[in-house]
């Protein structure tokens, strides 16, 4: 298997996108947006439409719509908008069926498939693809690492966080970029309707066995690089697509770990009470 030039970029391309969705994904799920990817990935999806009418690259068109999107997400949730969430289906499915109509737009000639974006294309990853995945990868990686602690905060307490003087909206801001950037980083690797499987399963995994929000960082990543090797590599050998394959071995891990857990608070059997044996008779004596 790693004879073979595209399997080796494939499996370097997985490893950056196992470290980098579950590390966003730790927040996401902190702050009860764990489906956030689903809907950027339709937006990513209208970005990738319009570079493939305009022969630009994909990867980048996609970057700016679902950073924009995730933009326009964030602000309408700070805002607290009653209509925030009819706002936010409007941008996500406007998104999807926009990528449709816009790709039937494309010159003749121009290869306008995007199976290979929905569902993702793993083989298909290019040496110039890889240094953009790592880019974004560093990028997405030094923020949530470097910025850690305050992006925690506010996570967890958005109020306290700004008693505490953090800028909650810049800082929300700024996950709402590098989750844009995740998303796209992903899309080749995991396809645009699985990217939240890999940043919300190994992150639901973590809450399994972790005790700590940085424990629970460290083990999410752990089992984010774990599935997105071993589900490329199964992948090879049992011909099935690999987005496919790297999240159903995700949700494997997430089964696996939710019975542990559930046996290990399995009370131990009570031992049946034993009935005490009857008092033995005392004889009685002629004179008694």
């Amino acid at each position: 298997m790693l004879s073979y030039e595209f399997m080796r970029l494939a499996l370097a391309a997985a490893v950056l996108v196992g470290l980098t969705a579950p590390t966003v994904g730790v927040y996401l799920v902190q702050r009860r947006l764990s489906l956030i990817g689903d809907g950027l990935g339709h937006v990513a999806l209208l970005g990738v439409a319009v570079g493939l009418v305009t022969r630009s690259a994909p990867v980048l068109t996609a970057l700016l719509a679902t950073v924009a999107g995730a933009v326009v997400v964030e602000v309408l949730r700070a805002r607290r908008s009653a209509s925030a969430d009819v706002a936010l289906a409007v941008m996500f499915y406007g998104g999807i069926a926009g990528g449709v109509v816009v790709v039937t737009r494309a010159p003749a000639g121009t290869p306008t498939s995007l199976d290979g974006y929905l569902f993702g294309a793993l083989t298909t990853t290019t040496r110039t693809d890889l240094v953009v995945f790592t880019v974004l990868a560093a990028v997405v990686l030094g923020v949530t690492i470097g910025l850690g602690r305050s992006l925690f905060a506010v996570a967890l307490d958005e109020e306290h966080a700004r008693a505490s003087g953090l800028p909650v909206l810049p800082l929300n801001l700024l996950l709402a970029v590098v989750t844009a950037a995740t998303v796209t980083l992903s899309m080749r690797v995991l396809g645009l309707l699985l990217i939240s499987g890999l940043m919300v399963l190994p992150a639901g995994c973590a809450q399994l066995v972790a005790r700590s929000f940085r424990s629970s960082l460290v083990v999410s990543v752990l089992i984010g690089v774990s599935v997105a090797v071993s589900g490329t590599v199964v992948s090879w050998y049992a011909d099935t697509p690999s987005g496919g394959t790297v999240v159903l071995m995700a949700v494997a891990a997430y089964a696996v770990l939710s019975i542990g857990r559930i046996a290990r608070r399995r009370p131990p059997a009570r031992p049946e009470p034993r009935t005490p044996a009857p008092p033995a008779a005392v004889p009685v004596g002629p004179g008694g």
